[in-house]
């Protein structure tokens, strides 16, 4: 009887002195930056410029990878997300497809089922045509379509209803085409889309600046018109804008970075320091300046403020135009 109350003291003592358990500051795990879209893509290019970035400014201390997993327009990717809830350490960037996906509910969830971090770059759409396509200019493309929209089908890197095709849409009204009459041809990523118009199997193409670039670069393509309000720089300076052009309009693509449902406020406080780091680093303006595109950075609060006031001016176009009763 002695020894056992010798023992059960001593266990006592042991747990009184104890070190107590102390979680390991955050980060202290390997990142995975998820695409929810091909290789080539908007989505693509975003995560893979926030990890090269984080690599080599040396921001992040741990492992990083970038991860793609496409279909369903972003929501295989947004699936994969939900699936990681409270998981600190999955980032997805997504652009405009998250909030029209969240009106129509084919998204199975919505924009606010993440949590956002902030935003990230600006880019514009753009028109594109093969480098041998009669099509010069966006008004003899848009006669063409007029004449005959059987004959210029039009690809597109997201679902009906998304960015490139609402982008089109507001082209083709604004330019005197009626917006039923075009033929959408939709693509899971820009880089499917972009490889189907070099092989002749669609008229002209609707993308991200970002996306055009490699291949305005090669020679491969045309850019007949950009949706900036005002000509681009570097590989874009010579792209004249649709309102040059006389298509009074202007659309812009916003990408930003979002974190898992329930990420913790101690790894949202971590990004929201490391990403505002990372903006002004010269290799971050560096990418931008490679790939055209322009600064959109926004703090967490302006950009949850943006993502709401986006999903109410987007769910109104879209009723507009019959694409959601």
């Amino acid at each position: 009887m002695k020894k056992t109350v010798a023992v059960l003291a001593g266990l006592a003592l042991t747990l009184a002195f104890a070190a107590p358990v102390v979680a390991a500051p955050y980060p202290s795990k390997p990142l995975e930056i998820v695409v929810a879209n091909n290789p080539g893509s908007g989505w693509d290019q975003a995560a893979r410029m926030v990890n090269a970035t984080l690599e080599k400014e040396k921001l992040y201390p741990q492992p990083m990878s970038v991860v793609n997993k496409p279909g369903g327009g972003g929501t295989v990717g947004f699936l994969y997300m939900q699936s990681q809830a409270k998981n600190d350490y999955e980032l997805i960037p997504f652009s405009a497809p998250l909030i029209f996906k969240s009106i129509d509910t084919t998204l199975q969830g919505s924009y606010k089922d993440l949590t956002p971090l902030a935003g990230l770059t600006v880019d514009f759409e753009c028109v594109v045509v093969k480098a041998d396509s009669p099509y010069k200019t966006i008004n003899d493309l848009f006669a063409a379509i007029k004449k005959d929209p059987t004959m210029v089908k039009m690809a597109g890197g997201s679902s009906p209803g998304s960015m490139d095709h609402v982008a089109l849409l507001k082209m083709a009204q604004a330019g005197g085409v009626d917006p039923t009459k075009i033929i959408y041809v939709a693509f899971s990523g820009g880089g499917e889309a972009m490889t189907t118009l070099l092989g002749g199997n669609v008229a002209f193409l609707c993308t991200g600046t970002g996306e055009a670039v490699p291949q305005l670069k090669a020679g491969t393509v045309r850019v007949l018109g950009i949706s900036a309000p005002a000509r681009r720089g570097g590989d874009l300076k010579d792209i004249p804008t649709l309102k040059e052009q006389g298509v009074n309009v202007t659309y812009e693509v916003w990408r930003g970075l979002f974190g898992a449902p329930g990420m913790s406020k101690e790894a949202q406080a971590y990004w929201a320091r490391t990403i505002k780091k990372m903006v002004a680093t010269p290799t971050w303006k560096s990418l931008l300046d490679q790939f055209a595109l322009g600064d959109g950075y926004m703090d967490q609060a302006s950009f949850a403020k943006f993502l709401d006031n986006e999903y109410a001016t987007s769910k109104d176009l879209l009723t507009k135009i019959g694409l959601v009763k």
